[in-house]
């Protein structure tokens, strides 16, 4: 089998409703979606979900990378050989880990669809659905309890809630959340790098039995040392999103004991292939996983998902990027009730 046709093509997709994190206010995204054709006539699809300020992509550099670098390698090449390929392709593109994680996908798409199996067996089965969180971004202290009680009534039973800009209000914010929605919905923080230790402290001490599950990415990613000085001293589970990146970083992290959580986005980490090896890093150091995500389409949200479902020690999913997209081609591929998302039988990625 060889791949014999490729098209690539970018959209721009605004979101329902914008929303603000620690360091930028998001009202629309850019996604490049690829379709593979083999000689067999299996197709498989991807998507990377660049963000300059994560990935350090553009939809740009993504849609250069593909036609300059990719498209070449991958021409007449086997779908099936995915670490030969993927391996090529890393030494090749240094700087483009959305637009590795697409390829990564469409390849394991077409593997699934010539095995007939839906990926979450092929890559294991472990589980058959995952609660995910849903995120309220950095609005007032009324709107921050009005959304979380919309949330709930819609059946969710994790919010995100994100902050970062000032500690004060943030912390108001989280208190009278859960004095709004009881003690058994679980509520996450997410500061986005927007705390330094000080503050980290301060925002523990004083939600001590505010019942967080945890918090991610308190300090900014260039200081290894303050997170794990912040993982330390606080009295709840420190998680690293920004600051994980590649296989490299996982094992500095796991090695210095700075988290005790990961979150771990395939458009971050250059896909399916890649998180495999870095979930393996964090099992063995006893870290639990989260699989996150951008803002992306309902395709990539579905290989975060098969990817989630098919080892046992990710834990946690924050897999709600796809939900607020207008025009995403993908729609309807993920199943959701009551907070849970549930994979598709079809083989492959589902679509």
């Amino acid at each position: 089998m060889k791949i014999k046709n490729i098209e690539c093509w970018s959209q721009t997709m605004r979101l329902k409703e914008p929303y603000t994190i620690a360091y930028e206010t998001i009202d629309s995204t850019v996604n490049i979606f690829v379709r593979m054709e083999t000689d067999t006539g299996i197709i498989g699809h991807g998507c990377a979900a660049p963000d300059e300020a994560v990935t350090g992509e553009t939809g740009e550099t993504v849609m250069g990378i593909m036609n300059d670098i990719i498209i070449p390698v991958l021409k007449d090449a086997d779908p099936l050989r995915i670490s030969m390929i993927m391996e090529q392709l890393k030494f090749d593109v240094s700087n483009g880990p959305s637009a590795l994680a697409m390829i990564d996908m469409a390849l394991h798409d077409i593997m699934g669809r010539k095995s007939g199996i839906p990926l979450w067996k092929l890559l294991g089965g472990y589980r058959d659905r995952i609660k995910t969180s849903i995120t309220i971004g950095i609005v007032s202290e009324e709107d921050t309890v009005l959304k979380a009680k919309d949330f709930v009534r819609q059946g969710f039973s994790c919010l995100k809630i994100k902050g970062g800009k000032d500690v004060e209000a943030d912390i108001a914010r989280i208190l009278k959340v859960r004095e709004a929605v009881g003690r058994q919905i679980e509520i996450r923080f997410d500061a986005n790098q927007g705390y330094g230790y000080e503050q980290s402290l301060l925002f523990a001490e004083k939600l001590r039995g505010a019942g967080l599950e945890l918090i991610e990415q308190p300090t900014p990613k260039g200081k290894p040392d303050m997170l794990g000085r912040v993982t330390q001293e606080v009295p709840l589970p420190v998680m690293a999103d920004e600051s994980l990146l590649t296989l490299r970083d996982a094992f500095r992290l796991a090695q210095n004991e700075i988290v005790d959580m990961v979150n771990v986005k395939l458009m971050k980490v250059g896909g399916i292939s890649e998180a495999v090896q870095i979930n393996s890093v964090a099992r063995s150091a006893g870290l639990e996983v989260m699989i996150g995500c951008m803002d992306e389409s309902a395709l990539s949200i579905a290989a975060g998902l098969h990817f989630a479902l098919a080892r046992p020690n990710v834990l946690y999913a924050d897999l709600d990027g796809h939900l607020d997209l207008i025009g995403d081609p993908f729609a309807g591929l993920i199943d959701m009730r009551d907070g849970f998302l549930y994979p598709s039988e079809n083989p492959g990625l589902g679509y």
